[in-house]
């Protein structure tokens, strides 16, 4: 059993001792040091936080200990419900609170539940105010308002119908060219949230939707990571449906994944390229995703006459990067799209609309469009190290072997080759260094993975 404290909030496995797991325990600790936080950034100010969750097993538990929890700090509490990550954010600037609360262990098996931590902007914490509220956490002479000052409910009704209504709004979203396409699709919500949204979202845009795992009992129906391995039951069902294509969403809606017509993979990694080249195909600008995301996002941008820039690993700096650089639209690999027309986070139903208007003004199938994009191969691999290595002295001799490359430090080492690259990155919590390759066929991305281990066993004479 597992609890893992960090800058983005707490995450574990529910049930088990209190410190190690996720325990009412340690629910009410984190709470706690939020609510504080929250306070120290807005002092002598009645608070308003907004709380949301997916559908999991647990949330109901979560959900109940975070709202008292609250109410016992001070803290006014607008709940939302069953919402999605990208629908919570919102929520948080529509209603005009100070922060939020989600209630989501993302892609995670369904025994993990999370405390995802957001600021006044519905955005995540940064590095520095995470580090506030680790520290918090810590300490104990916090005391709690009287009888007279508890919080209040102030509100609990669903924000996702205003959530879908934004996103049809939006002016890259043609909804009329969508409704005209009539598209068929399947969609697997894996048993959370996007069960709720993603089929009124489709049916919005004149869309046939077939549903699969789409009833939010939080018992995912397969791992609800959105990955190939775990998506054969969509493909089968796309080509026995004789559908357009297939829709995959994680259990907090934040990443997108789809399926083409002959029950391939469009690639998780082509679902930001694909809806960057159609944002891009309206205005030249920049673009930003992190460095171990595909270099077909680069590729795309370029084309277009804009920019491409790199951030670190995590929503956070992606966002960062993109404030910075003034990007039109950016993400990660994984399936995040993020478009600051709306908000600056990853959200599946934005990507979903402006995908869908892309598809429908080409005019083409899944696969036609798949083919329109550069083709690269993505291999992920790690190499387990002994305590005694260190791995920081382990990358600086692999930054320094390869100088002559352009080289990438502000997140690990990334080495960029004239047709393929690697980033290697260290795990925070044990000796490992990850190693991710692109390449222009599986088998040279599995060949540099391969002889990048090699050169580290090397260095650590293993």
């Amino acid at each position: 059993m597992t609890l893992i404290k960090s800058i983005s909030g707490i995450r574990g496995t529910v049930g088990g001792n209190a410190g190690d797991n996720l325990t009412p325990i340690d629910i009410v600790k984190f709470t706690v040091a939020y609510a504080r936080f929250i306070g120290r950034k807005n002092a002598g100010k009645r608070l308003k936080i907004v709380v949301g969750r997916d559908a999991r097993i647990s949330g109901g538990m979560v959900n109940d200990i975070i709202e008292g929890t609250l109410l016992g700090c001070g803290v006014d509490v607008v709940n939302v419900g069953l919402c999605t990550t990208p629908g919570t954010e919102l929520a948080v600037t529509f209603h005009k609170a100070d922060g939020g609360i989600i209630i989501t262990a993302s892609h995670n098996p369904k025994q993990w539940n999370a405390l995802k931590l957001l600021n006044e902007r519905g955005e995540f914490l940064n590095d520095a105010e995470g580090k506030q509220v680790l520290a918090l956490a810590e300490s104990e002479d916090f005391a709690f308002p009287d009888v007279d000052h508890v919080g209040k409910v102030l509100s609990k009704e669903s924000f996702n119908d205003i959530h879908i209504a934004m996103v049809l709004a939006m002016k890259a979203v043609d909804a009329e060219a969508v409704r005209r396409r009539r598209f068929k699709v399947v969609v697997d919500a894996v048993n959370s949230v996007g069960g709720v949204v993603m089929p009124k979202l489709l049916r919005e845009l004149g869309c046939d939707v077939v549903e699969l795992n789409c009833e939010p009992t939080g018992d995912f129906a397969h791992n609800p990571e959105p990955l190939p391995q775990n998506l054969t039951g969509i493909s089968e069902a796309v080509v026995r449906e004789k559908a357009d294509l297939g829709i995959v969403v994680d259990p907090d809606v934040d990443r997108l994944a789809f399926v083409s017509e002959d029950g391939s993979m469009f690639v998780e990694e082509y679902t930001l390229v694909a809806v960057a080249d159609y944002i891009l195909s309206l205005g030249k600008g920049n673009t930003v995703s992190n460095l171990s995301s595909s270099r077909a996002l680069r590729d795309v941008t370029e084309a277009h006459g804009g920019e491409y820039f790199a951030s670190a690993v995590g929503e956070v700096n992606v966002v960062a990067k993109m404030k910075e650089v003034g990007a039109v639209i950016g993400g990660e690999g994984n399936g995040g799209v993020i478009y600051p027309e709306l908000h600056y986070g990853r959200d599946a139903l934005v990507g979903t609309a402006l995908f869908l208007t892309h598809l429908a003004h080409k005019g083409i199938t899944m696969t036609e469009l798949r083919k329109t994009y550069p083709a690269y191969f993505a291999s992920k691999n790690k190499i387990e190290l002994t305590p005694a290595v260190d791995v920081d002295k382990v990358l600086r001799e692999m930054k320094s072997r390869y100088a002559a490359e352009k080289v990438n430090d502000i997140d690990g080492v990334k080495i960029d080759f004239a047709d393929s690259w690697v980033h290697l990155r260290k795990s925070n919590t044990e000796p490992i260094i990850r190693i991710y390759t692109e390449a222009g066929s599986m088998e040279e991305a599995d060949a540099l993975a391969q002889r990048f281990i090699g050169e580290i066993k090397q260095i650590c004479n293993i």
